[in-house]
């Protein structure tokens, strides 16, 4: 489970999104934003796992239990939505690696035509052999972290971390220590919706939780870190340098990092489009689509999106969208997880099962609260932009409204428990996490349909 994870996020984007912090704050402030984004950001990742590794349903079909069967097709159409934008920005982003390797050698360049067949090569794969790329993902990651650490020998050889840290901070960039921090917290909410897809399967919740954040966050610590030495060192040698540009760190560091970029994109954009045609097969009520068939039809649109270059410049606009979708899916998760004595039940599966068929198939607080979660993350970056920015607050306030609305839970204690319970419940605590339910009010709130089942 770790060194899936630790592959996973192991990819360019990640260590592109490195490159956005200097100078807009210093290195000392950019690596202290990766490490405290990534540590708490993984709380939700975690926690939205260890339901996985529970219940064995992946994340979207966990979407049901707080949504209802109807309600769980917003984020499930979200999700598909959210997944093709990482297919085209990783496309994107290796057509622009190799293109910087090909017009090294012969002078040809055509970043477009590379993205495109890079992406055909990642459809076949997600059709073909997406289980050979799963089973060999573990290997590649350690290929790659070995060529990483030999960059960062470089970086450091070249320039020292006291050189590093005397670039001085624009306020152009208009890039806020807060900022830095939601932009990385923001990272692992994006991570998220494949969350529990990967940790349904660990052979207990323990090592879900314990594989999924020890590799997220090593992962997306190195990756981030080397992202923000590598631009670093290339911004001591030209202030001018543009950040997020695969070209850009390929002309300093070679063609190993151009091979790591493009093996990076092939294992996780192929988990990806092979994600998002999972989702669509499954999200019928009656019974699943044909894999192939939609596969075929998403990986047509990958392969047309990954020519919209444009997207590239949009990248952190691209985040505050996953935030305003998602954000708010997770906080009702794990509220409504916590709320149900800790126990989704396997008959969310069941089309007008007793457990998430509410209203017509549809739970309207918990629609309301993305609503109003979504709205607010809108209001906090496009018209009344926050100084702290949004995944946080927004997070937050999803949380304790879908908790008020239950109207079983205080305000501080749902601020307490709705991201540690799951994790705190992998690694063991039962009987103190079971005393804390019953002085929520929690305990008496669990349907009796799933206990007449004896469903778990």
């Amino acid at each position: 489970m770790l060194l899936i994870w630790l592959a996973a996020n192991l990819v360019v984007t990640t260590l592109l999104t490195g490159t956005l912090f200097q100078p807009g704050v210093s290195y000392a402030t950019a690596l202290t934003s990766i490490v405290l984004g990534t540590v708490l950001g993984a709380l939700v990742l975690v926690g939205v796992g260890v339901i996985g590794a529970r219940t064995g349903l992946p994340t979207m079909a966990l979407t049901r239990a707080a949504f209802g069967h109807r309600g769980s097709l917003l984020p499930v159409t979200f999700n598909v939505v959210v997944l093709m934008g990482w297919s085209w920005v990783q496309a994107m982003l290796a057509g622009l690696a190799v293109d910087a390797l090909v017009s090294a050698a012969t002078g040809f360049s055509s970043p477009m035509l590379f993205a495109v067949l890079c992406q055909l090569v990642v459809v076949a794969l997600a059709i073909l052999g997406h289980e050979g790329i799963a089973r060999i993902e573990p290997w590649l990651a350690l290929v790659m972290l070995a060529v990483m650490g030999g960059i960062f020998v470089a970086a450091f050889r070249a320039h020292g971390p006291a050189e590093l840290a005397s670039i001085p901070v624009d306020p152009a960039v208009e890039l806020t220590p807060a900022l830095a921090f939601d932009l990385v917290f923001a990272t692992a909410i994006s991570w998220t919706v494949l969350s529990a897809d990967i940790t349904r399967n660990a052979s207990t919740p323990r090592a879900a939780a314990l594989g999924s954040g020890i590799g997220y966050t090593l992962s997306t610590v190195i990756a981030m870190s080397l992202g923000l030495t590598a631009f670093a060192h290339v911004l001591l040698g030209d202030a001018a340098a543009t950040p997020f540009d695969p070209a850009t760190l390929v002309a300093a560091f070679g063609w190993p990092l151009a091979v790591v970029m493009f093996l990076s994109v092939m294992a996780t954009n192929t988990m990806v489009v092979y994600g998002m045609a999972t989702s669509v097969t499954h999200a019928s009520l009656s019974r699943p689509l044909p894999f192939v068939p939609v596969a075929l039809v998403l990986g047509a649109v990958s392969v047309i999106g990954a020519m919209w270059f444009d997207l590239l410049t949009r990248f952190t606009d691209f985040l505050a969208l996953i935030g305003a979708f998602f954000v708010p899916v997770f906080a009702v998760i794990l509220v409504d997880y916590v709320l149900q004595g800790r126990r989704t039940t396997l008959d969310v599966l069941v089309a007008r099962g007793p457990r998430a068929w509410f209203r017509g198939g549809v739970h309207g607080r918990a629609v309301a609260v993305w609503v109003v979660g979504a709205a607010t993350s809108w209001l906090l970056t496009d018209v009344w932009p926050s100084p702290v920015g949004v995944t946080v607050p927004v997070f937050l306030l999803s949380a304790l409204l879908y908790a008020l609305l239950a109207g079983t839970v205080k305000i501080g204690s749902a601020a307490a428990v709705f991201v540690t319970f799951p994790a705190l419940q992998a690694l063991g605590f039962d009987d103190l996490l079971d005393g804390l339910a019953r002085q929520l009010g929690v305990a008496g709130r669990l349907r009796q349909e799933s206990d007449a089942r004896g469903v778990a």
